[in-house]
């Protein structure tokens, strides 16, 4: 009789262990799920953002169709500004559940300020699942406004918005600080995500073009205006000032100080002031520019080539384009929207270096705070495109700045950027700008539209992260100052 072989006992003892253990785990795996999933939510609506997230990200690894699941950290997610991770999610949700409506809805709202012709048929089919979704009702209302179709954006604002206010979940703990912001249906808002966190802010949000002024408003510790485009908003800003005429609260920049910040308006208002060139800007009908004689008119008002020409109420460089001679006019007049067209004055601003330099500072309580620096071979420069992340060197300039922007512009770039602060008098906004070969403040925008953008979680980028903070905080000071309520010891966690 043969002999037994040690190897093969101590294989039939793991196999059994392993039958033991995957039958337990089989028994136990959906209480672990359970449990997973109560305590992300939990955490979640705690605030506990980074414990929340793990927790998300664990329940995940056991179950990756958990929708709930999925759905919870999306939401998360999108709360702290990572959309694209935030997109992926639901649309993984919804090859789980094709017929949520909520998530439907959800996708759209996430993501109607990237993609409106993608957002659009989420919206509609939420509605067809739930003919009640007061989500998509108010999705597709401000989506139809924004395309000119102003009869059936108003029958979805009627169902959606009712004239009333939409009250957002508070995740902290004690008093909060309650906020009333008011934005546009056409967009050109502050972006303010990462400003108003949940778990410090109540906040009651108000579609100015669709307001009731007849309701009563909610109890409220201040009002945000975040209608910041005056270029794209100047009706909405009416709406605005009725809004804000029921209040007695303490306004963050109320619309008198707004409609002065349009690009054209900017350009004459800061061209005014000592060690800043602002381009010339004015608005130009579409016909003018594409008259044979249209070269000639644009030279008879002081411009010369190269110039730029761009359709009102855009940013981050849509629609905008730079013609080189007046061969090239009709062509970039033709390829841009809009009845009417800015045309701005190309200013170059290459450094000796042959490179684009474009700085951004944010204005907060009349303070500045720097943000960025982009460094780019192109003359349409913008952090997101520019080549940041391949240069170690462009970094280091970018991260010298963020240190020490004083020492990096020197004295009188300082000043010149301090009087273009007290200028405009906005509360919250930002100014993108660069230094030309005088040294002089070159202002390509400064209006309260900029956003505030958190790295990603790079190695690269770490530096950046606390100049992002000190903005956040910066803006949570002011509102708790102008509120009446100065900020307690204790911070949100997570």
């Amino acid at each position: 009789m043969p002999s037994r072989s040690p190897a093969r006992d101590q294989r039939q003892l793991h196999e059994a262990a392993l039958l033991q253990a995957e039958a337990l785990f089989a028994k136990l795996q959906p209480l672990a799920i359970t449990l997973l999933f109560t305590r992300a939510r939990s955490l979640d609506a705690l605030g506990r953002d980074t414990q929340a997230q793990d927790a998300y990200v664990e329940l995940l690894r056991l179950d990756g169709r958990h929708f709930d699941g999925l759905t919870g950290l999306a939401l998360l997610l999108f709360r702290r500004g990572q959309r694209g991770a935030a997109r992926k999610l639901l649309t993984r949700a919804l090859a789980i559940r094709p017929d949520s409506a909520v998530t439907h809805a959800q996708l759209g709202t996430l993501l109607a300020d990237e993609d409106e012709a993608a957002a659009l048929p989420h919206y509609r089919r939420a509605l067809e699942l739930d003919p009640d979704n007061g989500q998509a009702h108010r999705g597709l209302a401000v989506l139809l406004l924004r395309t000119g179709k102003a009869a059936e954006a108003r029958h979805h604002g009627r169902l959606g918005f009712s004239g009333q206010l939409e009250a957002w979940p508070f995740r902290g703990s004690g008093q909060p600080l309650s906020v009333l912001l008011v934005q546009s249906a056409l967009g050109g808002n502050v972006p303010v995500e990462p400003l108003l966190d949940d778990r410090i802010f109540h906040r009651w949000s108000l579609a100015a073009e669709f307001f009731d002024p007849s309701i009563e408003l909610p109890p409220h510790d201040l009002v945000f205006n975040a209608v910041g485009d005056a270029d794209r908003c100047g009706g909405s800003l009416d709406a605005v000032a009725a809004a804000l005429a029921k209040t007695k609260a303490p306004a963050i920049n109320p619309p008198d100080r707004v409609r002065p910040t349009g690009r054209s308006d900017n350009a004459s208002r800061l061209a005014r002031v000592p060690g800043v060139v602002a381009p010339m800007i004015s608005e130009w009908r579409r016909a003018e520019l594409e008259a044979p004689d249209a070269a000639e008119a644009l030279a008879s008002r002081g411009y010369h080539w190269p110039l730029l020409l761009r359709s009102p109420g855009y940013h981050t460089g849509e629609n905008f384009l730079k013609v080189d001679d007046p061969a090239g006019l009709r062509e970039a007049t033709a390829s841009l929207p809009g009845d009417t067209l800015l045309v701005l004055q190309f200013e170059d601003t290459r450094g000796p270096d042959g490179l684009f330099r474009k700085y951004r500072a944010m204005m907060v309580d009349g303070q500045l705070y720097p943000l960025h620096l982009a460094i780019s071979p192109h003359w349409k420069v913008h952090y997101f495109s520019a080549d940041m992340a391949e240069r170690a060197d462009h970094r280091a300039e970018d991260e010298a700045f963020l240190r020490d922007m004083p020492g990096v512009l020197g004295p009188r770039v300082m000043q010149a950027l301090q009087d273009v602060t007290a200028l405009l008098g906005l509360d919250y906004g930002g100014i993108d700008f660069a230094v030309d070969a005088q040294g002089q403040v070159v202002v390509f925008e400064a209006n309260a539209t900029m956003i505030l953008v958190r790295p990603a979680p790079d190695p690269r980028w770490a530096y950046r992260v606390a100049p992002v903070d000190r903005v956040q905080d910066a803006v949570v000071r002011m509102l708790r100052t102008r509120a009446g309520r100065p900020a307690r010891d204790e911070s949100a966690s997570g």
